[in-house]
């Protein structure tokens, strides 16, 4: 088999729409998984609407996606230039061959295509053959009487001038494609071979627009979902992969990619799924991978990382807890801080124990000579403490949450003392004992 080339050709006129970024992955992975070739074409003869910003989200949302493009914009190739609005010279010389077959003709200004009026088979690789009879529209416009090419005409000259092969876009093309087709045999060209493949709807079943949740790939990166979970649910919107598990990878996709098995119905989209995907995949990073993620979000909620090792050991620590990224400095500022608040859940657990000023001068003192701080040397000191004091350990662990993180939430005590080390252990334990003396 050749390998395939394929393309992506978004309009710069909003931002990138999560349907527009699902086209794109099933693009790409078909080209990966068979050595092919993935491009990027931007059609930007909408000069009204276009914008800079909104090429520049596509841009970044592919890239943060890790969908990268052999050709196009910034990346260069024999084919260009891949902005349709730098094509216009491309498009007349087209233009000239339809003229030269009698194929076209003016009208009021505009040009129009005659239609072969034939009926056409499309052999979709999703849907299978769709069969169109002999059409009894109009013959179609190509270019407006103010000299502007349609969309349907630039987009198969820019298909036969880039050498593309397979054309994978959503099934709400299918009405256009016996025109595309009957464009390209006009033009002595063989047609692509199609693919549609299915929309994505909402919960209910209504189609998906750009206000509704989920929508805009800007979104996802602004809330805090890790790339891979987003690239992760994307598969799994119209495509069931034949492996073990749905946490998967964009190499398992590539893998396992087959463009024969994505689906015939329409896919329902679900924040939930996403929501607990992107857990997964943040369960599963460790380390450095797991810093660089949370460290633009720790640093937007003034707070520094400082040593990675130690931002790692407070991080895992919580890791299970959290669901999105944007999430970490709620649960670990306490680690990165020592001006933190104090919940008034917390100031309550306090206040309302009468001994909590002499539990927590009686930890602190075991703690400073406890002969080890690792959790069995911590269990053993906390366990002594509460004998001492004829109470149960674990009355000690809340007023221990209190004073070390001012909220009653987080990881289990023993591990954030152990991520904190005895100084500041101690110092808050400390700190706190003064300050209800105080009160």
């Amino acid at each position: 088999m050749i390998p395939p080339r394929v393309r992506f050709a978004p309009s710069p006129t909003g931002y990138l729409h999560v349907g527009g970024a699902r086209t794109a992955l099933f693009n790409w992975l078909y080209a990966r998984s068979l050595g092919g070739q993935f491009i990027l074409r931007i059609e930007d003869t909408d000069e009204a609407r276009n914008t800079e910003a909104a090429m520049r989200a596509i841009f970044d949302g592919l890239r943060w996606l890790g969908l990268d493009w052999d050709e196009g914009p910034e990346a260069g190739g024999e084919y260009g230039p891949y902005f349709q609005s730098q094509r216009k010279s491309i498009y007349d010389t087209y233009l000239a061959k339809l003229e030269a077959a009698g194929r076209v003709y003016e009208d009021n200004g505009a040009i129009r295509f005659k239609f072969s009026r034939e009926s056409v088979t499309i052999p979709d690789m999703i849907c299978g053959d769709i069969k169109f009879a002999a059409t009894e529209e109009p013959d179609m416009t190509i270019r407006r009487p103010d000299g502007g090419y349609i969309f349907h005409f630039v987009n198969v000259v820019d298909d036969i001038e880039m050498r593309v092969t397979h054309v994978i876009r959503g099934e709400d093309h299918i009405s256009n494609t016996w025109k595309h087709i009957d464009l390209c045999r006009a033009l002595g060209a063989e047609p692509p071979v199609y693919g549609h493949i299915p929309l994505i709807l909402n919960p209910d079943g209504s189609k998906m627009s750009k206000r509704d949740e989920g929508a805009s790939v800007a979104g996802y990166m602004d809330a805090g979902f890790l790339p891979a979970a987003v690239f992760n649910y994307l598969c799994l919107l119209g495509w069931t992969p034949r492996l073990p598990s749905e946490i998967i990878t964009s190499e398992d996709a590539i893998q396992a990619f087959d463009i024969s098995e994505i689906h015939h119905s329409n896919a329902r989209f679900d924040m939930a799924k996403c929501t607990w995907l992107n857990q997964q995949h943040l369960r599963a990073l460790t380390g450095h991978a797991l810093v660089e993620q949370a460290r633009p979000w720790l640093e937007k909620s003034g707070l520094q990382v400082g040593d990675p090792a130690y931002a790692a050991r407070a991080l895992e620590s919580v890791k299970e807890k959290v669901s999105l990224a944007r999430e970490f400095p709620g649960w670990t500022h306490f680690f990165f801080r020592e001006d933190f608040p104090s919940e008034e859940e917390a100031t309550t657990k306090l206040k309302a124990n009468t001994q909590s000023q002499q539990l927590l001068y009686a930890l602190g003192d075991a703690l400073k000579n406890a002969p080890g701080w690792d959790e069995a040397s911590l269990t053993q000191t906390i366990n002594s403490v509460a004998t001492e004091q004829k109470i149960k350990p674990g009355a000690l662990m809340p007023l221990l949450r209190a004073s070390l993180s001012g909220q009653m939430r987080g990881p289990d005590v023993k591990v954030m003392m152990g991520v904190l080390g005895r100084d500041r252990v101690i110092s808050r334990i400390s700190r706190v004992a003064s300050t209800i003396a105080q009160s």
